[in-house]
């Protein structure tokens, strides 16, 4: 596949977008190995953690957009504010969410004590993230995302 044409495409957006969740990931994987010194493969398929691949993800496409289209285009206003908007959930709607899953699962423990697989088990409680794992995912965003921009113009 030819990859020369795609700077400065659509096609330069997807891929940032695309990948930058997957480096956000394996920095979570390779954290847990360094701090808690344990394999866990679960955390390329789960969310909440650092850093938020969610705000990586939105902040690399708005920022990849900005790059192409202009930081005063219609375009990078839209993925700014959707950038905006999956942030504020992430560190906001989703952290309270995964705090609801923690009390609730105090309450079942309490309840039910040896039958809590008979109720479906315990809930998730890692689903939001804090403010400083979004403002990470966010600066892994930009910063990737203007590295692959400029690597995508080196292949020009």
């Amino acid at each position: 596949m030819d990859i020369s044409n795609w700077a400065n495409t659509g096609y330069e957006v997807l891929f940032v977008s695309l990948t930058v969740p997957l480096i956000a990931q394996t920095i979570k994987f390779s954290l847990s190995l360094i701090f808690n010194k344990k394999i866990d493969f679960r955390l390329f398929t789960t969310t909440g953690g650092m850093p938020s691949a969610h705000s990586a993800f939105v902040v690399g496409a708005a920022t990849s957009v900005g790059m192409i289209a202009g930081f005063s285009s219609l375009l990078f206003a839209i993925a700014f504010v959707n950038a905006l908007v999956v942030m504020y959930d992430a560190a906001g709607v989703r952290r309270a969410a995964g705090r609801q899953a923690a009390c609730l699962n105090r309450i079942l423990d309490d309840f039910y004590k040896h039958e809590l697989q008979e109720i479906g088990g315990r809930l998730k409680e890692l689903l939001g993230h804090t403010p400083l794992q979004v403002f990470w995912g966010a600066v892994l965003g930009v910063v990737y995302a203007y590295y692959m921009h400029l690597w995508f113009l080196s292949k020009i």
